[in-house]
This record gives structure tokens, sequence and C-alpha cells, in this order.
């Protein structure tokens, strides 16, 4: 396992399709960003949930998983599981976040997501942030789409533990789930902190990376 810094990530964008997504995926991560760096722009877009108890949740749950950030979010009315069916509304949506900002760093899902909203946001990221750092997290599921991820954020053991909670405390409408639970998150984290020699972690795919080894 060889360890390598990214530099400076002084803008984020984070993208999820549904309302908890980006905090399931990458809390953990946020969490650690924020308090790097406060004052950290990041610039957030879920594309389902708008405009009722969903995005009520995702306002105060973000607000939390970026403490001391700018934080820029956008919520919007797509139905949930219907993406592909509205893909131009939600190109519409990451093109619009793409001219806003030039990030350093990118947090969407994986491109071979088995949930078609999560995958068909996360193809639209590939063309929009072409030349940036994009990580992509996982989100465990009933279909079992896990795979072998190629980058770990390391994530103390408090962090892990604050991240299951901020989870349980903001999320309420998703708490009967049968997965939404603090063995399925911490086991996890688990799991991708075993395979980076570290307790607990974050894992996501990269697709590509541009060295600069000798500057």
């Amino acid at each position: 396992m060889i360890g390598l810094s990214a530099g400076r990530a002084d803008r984020i964008v984070a993208v999820g399709a549904h309302c908890d997504d980006i905090a399931i995926g990458a809390g953990g991560t946020l969490l650690t960003l924020c308090r790097a760096r406060p004052g950290v722009r990041v610039d957030a877009l879920v594309l389902s949930g708008g405009g009722g108890e969903r995005e009520q949740e995702e306002r105060a749950a973000l607000a939390a998983f970026c403490p001391a950030a700018d934080l820029r979010l956008t919520v919007l009315k797509l139905p949930d599981g219907r993406m592909p069916a509205h893909w131009e509304e939600a190109k519409a949506a990451v093109e619009e976040l793409r001219e806003r900002t030039e990030p350093d760093l990118v947090l969407a899902p994986r491109t071979d997501d088995a949930h078609q909203d999560h995958r068909g946001l996360a193809k639209l990221m590939t063309t929009a942030f072409r030349d940036h750092l994009v990580l992509r997290y996982e989100i465990v599921k009933w279909d079992g789409d896990l795979g072998r991820p190629s980058a770990y954020q390391p994530l103390p053991p408090e962090v892990a533990e604050e991240k299951v909670r901020l989870l349980q405390e903001h999320y309420p409408s998703q708490r009967h789930r049968p997965w939404y639970d603090r063995e399925a998150f911490l086991g996890l984290a688990r799991i991708r902190g075993i395979e980076c020699h570290a307790r607990y972690a974050e894992a996501f795919d990269v697709a590509k990376l541009t060295l600069n080894l000798g500057g």
C-alpha cells in the first residue's frame, strides 16, 4: 500500500443521486477534509429529494459533515429511481455545477454502481469533470455490487464513530431500512481499514491519475 498526497483541497465538489448518498459514501472524508481546511468551499449537488423532509435532513446533515466549510448545497426534485428518464435535467444541473467551480477534488458515485440513479450521475460526472481528481464512493446495498477499490482514506476511530452518529441523527427517515444501521456502516469501514492497514477507512474508485513525481 503506497500513500500519496493529493495536495491542498481548497475546493471540493460532492454529488449524490439521493439525500444521504454523499454522507454514506464520503462522510468521513468530508469530516477529515473540512476539519483540516477551515473555510474550504464545498459545492454539493443532490438530484432528488428537494422541497420536503429529505431536503431538510440533507441540509442539516451536510452542515454537520462539513464543519466550518463554505457549503453551497443544491437539492433538486428529480423522481427517485427515475434518473435515466430525466437525463437532460440531470445533465443541465451537472453542467451548471461545473461552470461555477474549479474543484481540487470531486466526490461522486461509482460508474459501476448497481443503482441506475447512482450510475447515471457517475457517468455524467466523467464528462463534466474530465481533468479533476474524482474519487468514486461506494454505498452498500442489497444488490451486492461492492468491488475492489483503488484508493482509501483512513479514518481514526473517533471520526468513524462520528460519521455513524451523524448518519443516525440526521436521517431519521431512513432508520427503518434494514441496512441502515451502525453495524453496516462500521463493518464496511472496518473491512476497508484492514485493506489499507488502518482501523477504519472509506474506499473509492479512481479512474485516472496524472502524476507529477519529479515536481
